[in-house]
């Protein structure tokens, strides 16, 4: 790789990300695979690379002594029933810790709290079957879109957590949902100053998980 400009962005973003440049252009990874199975948020929607959440992830473990390749599996409006069917193929065999972070668009849809829970069950279940550790993030419903169904949604993630005995992030949009200055302007995305709210929130849970991998 020649050096300019644009390699040594290249070289940079490499690093940011868990991988590092052999000679020959081969690349190698450092630390444990943790796969972020989510939507849009996980995608990085509105934001450059550098920014979206498994760079953001890295960056925030690397601070806890974490080190780690964070691999984001993200399908823009993607729900639970889409992670359920490509869980096989978006969690690669090197994956140490997935990150289950689905649940958004469902709500925004209004799909029964039982049909995400059965959803969510399959993704676990087969990650469990697979012997990947596996980190739950929740969604916190508000209680507008009714409190029966706001009640119900909620009641989902730590329920299966305590069912599977999964590490569970209770609200992936903690400290972030409805703050103007932390969204981009569609009031739902997160914008790069969110995104490490985020990050740093759930490394904790993450690093935790990952040093309870062999």
């Amino acid at each position: 790789m020649a050096d300019t400009p644009t390699a040594r962005l290249s070289r940079r973003t490499l690093l940011a990300t868990g991988l590092v440049l052999l000679p020959g252009g081969a690349f190698a990874a450092k630390g444990k695979v943790v796969t972020i199975l989510g939507d849009s948020i996980t995608a990085g929607y509105g934001l450059p690379a550098r920014a979206a959440l498994p760079v953001q992830l890295h960056a925030a473990l690397l601070k806890l002594g974490a080190h780690s390749v964070v691999r984001g599996a993200g399908v823009s409006g993607d729900t639970t029933a889409g992670g359920a069917a490509r869980v096989d193929f978006s969690v690669q065999p090197d994956t140490d810790v997935c990150v289950v972070a689905l649940g958004a668009n469902d709500l925004m849809q209004g799909v029964s709290p039982k049909v995400v829970r059965a959803n969510l069950d399959k993704i676990v279940r087969r990650l469990k079957q697979r012997n990947k550790g596996v980190v739950l993030c929740g969604i916190e419903a508000p209680a507008e879109i009714g409190r029966n169904y706001a009640r119900e949604f909620n009641a989902v993630f730590p329920s299966l957590a305590r069912t599977h005995g999964v590490a569970l992030y209770p609200n992936l949009l903690a400290g972030v949902a409805r703050v103007r200055a932390l969204n981009q302007a569609d009031g739902i995305h997160p914008n790069a100053q969110g995104v490490q709210v985020i990050a740093r929130r759930l490394a904790p849970v993450v690093a935790k998980a990952m040093a309870a991998r062999p």
